[in-house]
Order: structure tokens, then sequence, then C-alpha cells
């Protein structure tokens, strides 16, 4: 009896294993059918058979091609390390103690995430304007994010960093333009800028902005 309960623990884990696997996969062929062919022209058959998944299971794991974009983003905010970027942030945020530090560690954070979600937000935006879902998607996107740079803005007033005058919620809104894809549109895309010259750029205009002299 013992075995068998072991062994279906190991079935299970291994079930759950293929799962994560084949959603990844799927999230990633999603990610480059987009960028190769723009979001009109990708379809869920031409996704489910790069993956070597059936149009159903995609479906079931996703919703459509809105939830692709979901899943996308919601991966790419993780950023490239083995613990989530937002998680290192905020640990970051909470031990260090020198203001200037923070903010260059923020530029850090935004040069290593934006390329892998800003691509993907400035291709789909266009196909919001008839796209209900996306539409709002793409709202619930920039209102997360603006939420998130309260949280920062309410850290460095709290630990007394915050520039007299500037008010938490002036601080939030310039966070949250610094940190638009609009910006990586501009500086990256178009002007050829590295995404760690982006960061460091971010990191220059938010300690002018925001932090006491």
């Amino acid at each position: 009896m013992h075995k068998v309960k072991r062994s279906r623990r190991y079935e299970g884990r291994g079930r759950q294993e293929q799962a994560r696997s084949t959603r990844e996969r799927v999230v990633d062929v999603a990610r480059a059918e987009f960028l190769e062919k723009g979001y009109a022209a990708t379809t869920i058959v031409g996704i489910a058979q790069r993956a070597g998944v059936s149009v159903e299971t995609v479906y079931k794991g996703f919703g459509g091609k809105a939830g692709l974009v979901r899943a996308i983003h919601e991966r790419g905010l993780e950023g490239r390390g083995s613990t989530p970027a937002e998680t290192r942030s905020d640990a970051m945020s909470a031990s260090e103690t020198d203001p200037r530090s923070i903010v260059d560690r923020w530029g850090g954070f935004v040069a290593e995430v934006s390329p892998l979600v800003s691509p993907i937000l400035l291709l789909v935006r266009s196909a919001a304007a008839t796209d209900p879902k996306l539409a709002s998607l793409l709202r619930e996107i920039d209102e997360a994010r603006l939420t998130r740079m309260a949280e920062n803005a309410r850290m460095l007033r709290r630990r007394g960093f915050l520039r007299k005058g500037v008010s938490v919620d002036r601080a939030a809104e310039v966070m949250w333009a610094y940190t638009s894809p609009d910006l990586y549109d501009l500086l990256v895309v178009r002007r050829g800028w590295s995404p760690g010259t982006l960061g460091a750029f971010i990191a220059e205009g938010l300690a002018a902005a925001l932090l006491r002299r």
C-alpha cells in the first residue's frame, strides 16, 4: 500500500511537470508567432500546431489570444532570474539604505524586464482598438503597473527619501511614465539604445525627479 501511494505521488508530480512544460512551450510559441506574424495574423490553430498540442489544449489553458498575451506578459514580469523580478525588487528596496542605489537597481530591473514584455504590449496595442477583450487586458496591465509604482512611491515617502513637495500620486505617475512600453519603443526600438542604457537613463531620471537632495 505504501508503495502504491508513493507511486501515485510520483505520477502526480510527473503529470504536473508535464503540464507546466506544455504550458511554457505554448507561451514560447505564442510569443514567437505574435512577433513574427503580428497579432491579427496569428491563429490559435497555428500556435497549437507549432507547439505540438491540440487546439483544445490552448483554449483550455488560455482561453484565446488575449489570454496568451496575459500569460506572456506575466511571465515576462518575472524577469530572467530564478526568483521573480518583483520579489527581488521588494527585497532590495526593503534592505537597501541608499535611495540612489534603490533607483539604480529599479533601472536595472526595467532593463531586465522591458525586452520581455514591451515588444508584445506594443504589438497588440493597435489590435486592441477592435478587440474588447484585448483592450480590457491592456487597461488592466496599465493600471496594475500604476498600482505597483504607487507602492514604490509610498515606500520612498515612508523612508524619507521622497523629495519635499512631490506627492505619492505624482511620484507614482512619474515612475509609471518612465516604465511605460512607449519609452522602450522610443529609445530602444526607434533609436537603438540597449536595454542597459535605457535602465541607466531611467534611474538617472527618477533620481533627479523624485529623490531628496
